[in-house]
């Protein structure tokens, strides 16, 4: 059995994480150029809805935390709660930009992430990074090719 360090899931998770919301914002400011302004509009609300979600998360996992007493129970919230925020945010990008991969993505973030919940920590964390990380790769290839195959479609 390969025993790996605790760090390492929690790591890789973040690195995930981080490299998604990067792809995101580059590409939400790739889509704006040029656009009309209700589609820049569109792209300002779904960027505040990140922070509003988030906000929201803090305060669910403090309260829920802090009424149970229970403030181990962070280590598991917040990793897989910040995977079903994302995966949510995702799918409703895809939905109001037509994108089906970012829709598919966040229903399969927002479901991974949930059903992470029923693992202790660290398998919690090895779901979340594997199923999660899997995902943002494979996305992150087929999206190239997604773009590719816009540049390269004839145009009105």
């Amino acid at each position: 059995m390969l025993v790996l360090p605790g760090w390492l899931p929690s790591a890789l998770l973040g690195t995930g994480l981080v490299t998604g919301i990067v792809l995101a914002t580059t590409a939400v400011l790739r889509s704006q150029r040029g656009a009309p302004a209700p589609e820049i509009l569109s792209g300002r609300l779904l960027g505040t809805a990140w922070i509003a979600a988030f906000t929201a998360l803090a305060l669910a996992i403090t309260g829920l935390t802090s009424v149970l007493d229970a403030p181990e129970l962070q280590s598991v919230l917040w990793p897989a709660g910040s995977g079903l925020i994302v995966g949510l945010l995702y799918l409703a990008e895809g939905a109001v930009r037509r994108n089906v991969l970012h829709y598919g993505l966040g229903i399969w973030l927002a479901l991974t992430s949930a059903a992470a919940l029923s693992f202790d920590a660290p398998g919690l964390h090895w779901v979340l990074t594997v199923a999660g990380g899997g995902a943002y790769a494979l996305a992150t290839a087929l999206e190239a090719r997604r773009l590719r195959s816009l540049e390269d479609a004839p145009h009105d």
